[in-house]
């Protein structure tokens, strides 16, 4: 292998804990909700049909931890938390939109791919 191909590889398992960090399903949208403005922990399990609490709490940590999201805890009666991006978080602005253009723009592509492929698939187990 030749040696940039080596610092490829290298790289690519250096960054993998982190892009494991970003790309999660539940990161990835709680980043989404956030790009816009703050919320708190409710309106942002609200717009997140589907994620338990346990889940978001989860989520929102790692986010913290790893930089992307702040946390400000407000108090007023009750106490409430709220999250919002911070500048790092805002950096992954610009490629989450490109992401979600690239998967708009591609969708039927990519449905059309899986029929295909399920077709393929059901004829090599008919045989």
């Amino acid at each position: 292998m030749p040696k940039t191909e080596d610092r490829v590889l290298v790289e690519a398992l250096t960054t993998r804990p982190i892009l494991d960090q970003i790309a999660n399903k539940w990161s990835v949208l709680i980043l989404t909700v956030l790009c816009t403005e703050p919320a708190r922990f409710n309106a942002i399990k609200r717009r997140l049909d589907g994620i338990t609490h346990k889940a978001l709490t989860e989520a929102l940590r790692r986010l913290e931890r790893n930089g992307l999201v702040s946390r400000r805890v407000i108090t007023s009666s009750p106490i409430a938390v709220e999250y919002s991006l911070t500048p790092l978080g805002h950096s992954l602005q610009e490629p989450f939109t490109a992401l979600y253009g690239w998967a708009t723009n591609h969708q039927s592509d990519i449905e059309r791919a899986q029929l295909d492929y399920d077709r393929r698939r059901a004829v090599e187990l008919a045989e």
